[in-house]
C-alpha cells in the first residue's frame, strides 16, 4: 500500500512538474509575439535591438543594466517598451555579461570607470539613435550603478528627451536636469536609495516632494516623479509591474504617445518555472546511485551545531577584514571566493573537532583501512560519488541555467570567465563539503536553513566592517538567499538518495563558483 501511494506520488509531481515547465516556457516565449530581435555589436559591446515587425519609425530608448548585471536583467523593461511601438535597445556594460572588454578601476568610486562606461553609452546610443526603424528621438533608461551613468548622458545631450533612473544613484542631478526625469526606488530598497528619490523630486519641487505625485511639465522638460513600487526589492524592482507600467506611461507622455498597454509580466512565469524545476529534481533523484545507506544514528545536538554555525559566521568577516582581498580579474568575487573559502574552513575545524569530542568515526573511516574488500568498497563508493555529483551539477548548471541565461542574466560563460569559475571554486568547494557534512550529521530538521542564514549574516557582518568596498554585496543578497534555498532543496533530495553529503556538495560547489564568475565585472584594477 505504501509502495502504491508512492509510485502515485511520484507519477504526480512528475507530471505537474513537466506541465508547469512547458506552461511557463510558452508564456515566456510569449513576450516576443510581433517583435523583432535582433544582436550585434559596436566595438566590444553585444546590443540587442527590440523593435516591432511592423510600424513607422518610433522613439527609441537605450536601456542600461546595473552593478553585477546584464542585458537579460532589463528585458522586462525592453518587451514592455517594443510591444508598445518604441525601438528599445539592451546592451552589456564593459566586464559585464558577454562583453569581454573588462573595466578598469574601483565601480564605488567616482574615477575613470564612471567615464569608460559614459563613453560606452555615447556610443551604444549614437548607434541607436542611427538605427533605421528610428525617429531620432531618444530617452535613457538606467538601473542602479547605470541610473547614474544615464542622468550624466541625458545632462551631457539635452536632445534626450526623458531619462529614467530605477535604484537611484545620481548626484549630479539638478532642479532643471536632465529633462523629464522619472526615478523608480523599490519600497523594500535601502533606505538610503528612497531617500536619494526623495531628494532628486524634491529638487524641482523646491519644498518636500512625495512618491506617486508628478511635477512639472513635460512640454518644458521639466517633469518629474518618484514612484515606489511595493513589495519589491533592488532585482525585483526590474520586474514589478508597477515599475513597468509607470516607465511606459511616462515615455508615452514625454513623447506623446499611446500604446497597446501591453506590460511584460515574465515574473510569475519565471516563478513557476523554476517551482516545475524544483519539483522535477525529486523523481529525477531517485536515478542517483546510492553511495551507502542513509544513516540511522542520531545526530549532535543543537548546542553543538550553534556553536559549528554561528563561530565561523563572527570569525570570518573579521580575519579577511584587513586583509588584502583584490586578488582576481572580478570585482569582489574575489572578497567571496575567500569568504567561503576561509568560513568552510572554520567549519571543517570546528566539525572535525566536535566529532573527535563526541567520538564519531569520520564520515570515510571505513574507507581508510586496507583490505582488498575495502579497497573495493572504496573503489565503488568514490565512483558512486563522482557520478551522483556529476549529475547533480549538470541538473543545477543546465536545467537552471538554459532558462536564466534566456530570460534572467547572462550565464553562459565567455572563454575569460571559464579560468574564473576554476579559481572561484576553490573557495565553494570547501565551504559546501563542510556545510553539507555538518546538517547530515546534524541531521536536525532545519539545521541546513540555520547554516545558510549564519552565511548570510556573516556576509552583513562583513559589509558593516568594509561598506565602501563591499557595499554592492548587499544588494545581491536576495539573489544569494535564493540560490540558497533552490539549490539546498536539490541537495536535499541528492543526500537523501545517494545517503552521502558530497554529491550534494560538489554540485553546490560548481554552480555557485560558475554563478559568482558569470555574474560579477571582470576588472583591471
Amino acid at each position: 500500500m505504501a509502495s502504491d501511494r508512492f509510485k502515485l506520488s511520484f507519477s504526480v509531481v512528475t507530471i505537474v512538474a513537466w506541465c508547469a515547465i512547458a506552461l511557463a516556457l510558452l508564456q515566456l516565449q510569449r513576450g516576443d509575439d510581433g517583435l523583432s530581435i535582433t544582436t550585434s555589436k559596436v566595438g566590444t559591446t553585444p546590443i540587442t535591438v527590440f523593435r516591432p515587425q511592423t510600424g513607422p519609425p518610433a522613439p527609441t530608448v537605450v536601456i542600461a543594466h546595473g552593478f553585477a548585471g546584464s542585458q537579460q536583467l532589463m528585458q522586462p523593461f525592453a518587451m514592455t517598451l517594443a510591444r508598445n511601438g518604441y525601438v528599445a535597445v539592451t546592451f552589456d556594460f564593459l566586464g559585464h555579461g558577454r562583453n569581454p572588454a573588462p573595466m578598469r578601476g574601483d565601480i564605488t568610486k567616482a574615477t575613470a570607470t564612471t567615464d569608460a562606461l559614459l563613453a560606452e553609452l555615447t556610443d551604444v546610443a549614437a548607434v541607436a539613435q542611427s538605427l533605421p526603424q528610428s525617429d531620432g528621438r531618444l530617452a535613457v533608461l538606467g538601473h542602479s550603478m547605470a541610473s547614474d551613468i544615464v542622468v550624466k548622458f541625458a545632462q551631457a545631450n539635452p536632445d534626450v528627451s526623458a531619462t529614467v533612473a530605477v535604484s537611484v544613484l545620481a548626484k549630479t542631478v539638478t532642479a532643471t536636469s536632465p529633462r523629464n526625469l522619472l526615478v523608480i526606488v523599490g519600497a523594500l530598497e535601502p533606505k538610503m536609495l528612497r531617500d536619494e528619490g526623495l531628494r532628486i523630486v524634491g529638487l524641482a519641487t523646491k519644498g518636500p516632494a512625495g512618491p506617486g505625485q508628478t511635477y512639472g511639465r513635460f512640454e518644458t522638460g521639466t517633469a518629474r516623479r518618484l514612484v515606489e513600487p511595493a513589495g519589491v526589492e533592488h532585482i525585483g524592482v526590474l520586474y514589478s509591474r508597477d515599475s513597468l507600467h509607470e516607465t511606459l506611461d511616462w515615455l508615452n507622455g514625454a513623447f506623446d504617445r499611446i500604446g497597446s498597454g501591453f506590460v511584460d509580466a515574465r515574473g510569475k512565469w519565471l516563478m513557476l518555472l523554476f517551482a516545475g524545476i524544483v519539483a522535477l529534481a525529486w523523481p529525477l533523484s531517485h536515478l542517483l546511485p546510492a553511495v551507502r545507506p542513509r544513516s540511522r544514528r542520531v545526530g549532535m545536538g543543537w548546542g553543538p551545531l550553534l556553536l559549528a554555525a554561528t563561530l565561523p559566521a563572527g570569525l570570518t568577516p573579521l580575519i579577511l577584514w584587513k586583509l588584502p582581498t583584490d586578488f582576481l580579474t572580478i570585482l569582489l568575487g574575489d572578497y567571496l571566493a575567500l569568504h567561503f573559502l576561509v568560513y568552510g574552513v572554520l567549519t571543517g575545524i570546528v566539525l572535525m573537532w566536535l566529532r573527535r569530542k563526541q567520538r564519531a568515526a569520520l564520515a570515510m573511516h571505513a574507507a581508510l583501512h586496507a583490505s582488498p574488500k575495502r579497497l573495493e568498497m572504496t573503489y565503488h563508493l568514490w565512483r558512486n560519488i563522482a557520478t551522483g555529483a556529476v549529475a547533480v551539477a549538470a541538473f543545477n548548471i543546465v536545467a537552471f541555467g538554459a532558462p536564466i541565461d534566456t530570460y534572467l542574466f547572462s550565464f553562459l560563460p565567455i572563454p575569460e570567465r571559464w579560468p574564473l569559475i576554476a579559481a572561484i571554486a576553490v573557495g565553494t568547494v570547501p565551504y559546501f563539503i563542510a556545510d553539507e557534512t555538518l546538517t547530515a550529521t546534524a541531521n536536525r530538521n532545519g539545521g541546513y536553513a540555520l547554516t545558510k542564514l549564519c552565511f548570510l549574516m556573516s556576509l552583513a557582518l562583513a559589509i558593516l566592517l568594509n561598506p565602501d568596498k563591499l557595499f554592492f554585496l548587499a544588494i545581491i543578497g536576495p539573489a544569494i538567499l535564493l540560490l540558497f534555498i533552490a539549490f539546498g532543496i536539490i541537495s536535499r533530495l541528492s543526500l537523501r538518495a545517494t545517503g552521502h553529503p558530497l554529491p550534494g556538495a560538489i554540485a553546490n560547489a560548481a554552480v555557485f563558483a560558475w554563478a559568482i564568475a558569470v555574474t560579477f565585472p571582470m576588472v583591471i584594477r
